[in-house]
């Protein structure tokens, strides 16, 4: 059978190519065309065009490579018309993916979504039209099945979250070389150059205060080094690396997280965490009014109860995050609180087994339907 997968992101890049090497399992004779990124090409996908000249995050940038992505929209359709796939696997990335399946479904194309955009946070006028151009919607989150159906009276199929198979795989790898004598605290500022900027200052001026720790960064793939060096010039004692964030939250102690995935990596990996976010006075105000979640961390909206500290805004505060990590650091009754919950999340987003296994048996299944 063939199949066409589209992924925009390096997340979306990791989670096809776990579900292009399940597909195979089940279809061996599986012939692979996709956008994503080189994880996809070795997992035996035919890449098209790789997620690098897709990604555009925020507003100015979006509207500033507008032609571009229309471009690559207009490529897309043409590409998929001419090798004329069994099915089209659509894999997170909304902005562009919801685009597509709307042409695809008119086009009399199978559609599959993977990882269901967040409509519940924002945007949920867009169920109406998902409903009717997306035949199979796979959802990793376990309220998202709920939601759909009672909300909008849409039957989608929880297939647990894909990085709980992705986090043990490295829990469960020899350990590497210590990255300090000290004890280490994790710092993860995000993956942006503007949100690193907003809070990595924060993160390094706490470090001043625990000097028996080694504080570490995790530096974001694709962002140049003497950026962080500028940052950390007048913090000696704090250090990076690169490529090794897994490794670096399973030695260390406690983070400090910018929400967002990373958020729930962390838990998955059993790490202590506080919870960071700060953004533009503008962008918060918008933020305030048009998201509306009860907490800005995945492992929070997931447990929907406050499992981890989060530091928003105003918040956000030196003081703040020296109190909170202190907390984590120091008192066991807390830590212990934490790895029960961390123990009741897996769970909860395992329950069906591995999400690419099960996502990939659910897409053989609908597949197989005369």
């Amino acid at each position: 059978m063939k199949y066409y997968i589209i992924a925009g992101e390096a997340s979306g890049d990791l989670h096809g190519s776990n579900l292009i090497r399940e597909i195979r399992k089940k279809d061996t004779a599986a012939s692979i065309r996709c956008w994503g990124g080189d994880k996809m090409k070795a997992a035996g996908g035919e890449l098209v065009k790789h997620y690098r000249e897709l990604a555009f995050m925020g507003f100015v940038e979006v509207v500033m490579n507008l032609r571009t992505i229309f471009r690559n929209l207009a490529f897309c359709r043409q590409d998929i018309e001419a090798w004329q796939p069994d099915v089209l696997i659509l894999v997170d990335y909304p902005g562009f993916n919801l685009r597509i399946a709307k042409w695809a479904k008119q086009k009399g194309f199978r559609v599959i979504y993977y990882i269901a955009p967040q409509v519940w946070a924002w945007k949920e006028n867009r169920v109406k039209s998902m409903k009717k151009c997306i035949d199979l919607m796979l959802v990793i989150l376990p309220f998202e099945k709920k939601y759909f159906s009672e909300k909008w009276n849409w039957e989608v199929c929880y297939v647990g979250h894909p990085l709980v198979e992705e986090t043990n795989f490295h829990i469960n790898q020899p350990r590497e070389a210590p990255f300090s004598d000290k004890p280490v605290v994790a710092l993860l500022p995000g993956s942006r150059k503007q949100e690193i900027s907003k809070k990595l200052p924060v993160m390094l001026e706490a470090s001043r205060f625990f000097p028996d720790y080694q504080f570490i960064v995790a530096k974001a793939p694709g962002t140049d080094e003497s950026f962080y060096k500028e940052m950390l010039q007048t913090y000696p004692a704090v250090h990076y690396v690169n490529n090794k964030t897994y490794e670096l939250l399973l030695q260390a102690k406690a983070a400090l997280v910018t929400s967002g995935t990373a958020t729930l990596e962390t838990a998955l990996l059993g790490t202590p965490e506080v919870v960071c976010y700060k953004g533009s006075s503008i962008s918060y105000q918008i933020a305030k009014r048009v998201i509306k979640v009860k907490y800005i961390s995945l492992v929070n909206l997931i447990m929907d109860k406050l499992v981890v500290k989060e530091l928003i805004q105003h918040d956000f505060t030196v003081k703040q995050v020296c109190a909170e990590l202190s907390l984590l650091l120091s008192d066991r009754n807390k830590q212990q609180q934490l790895q029960d919950d961390y123990a009741r999340l897996k769970a909860l987003l395992k329950q069906n087994g591995d999400a690419s296994a099960t996502a990939a048996a659910e897409i053989h299944a609908f597949l197989a339907q005369p």
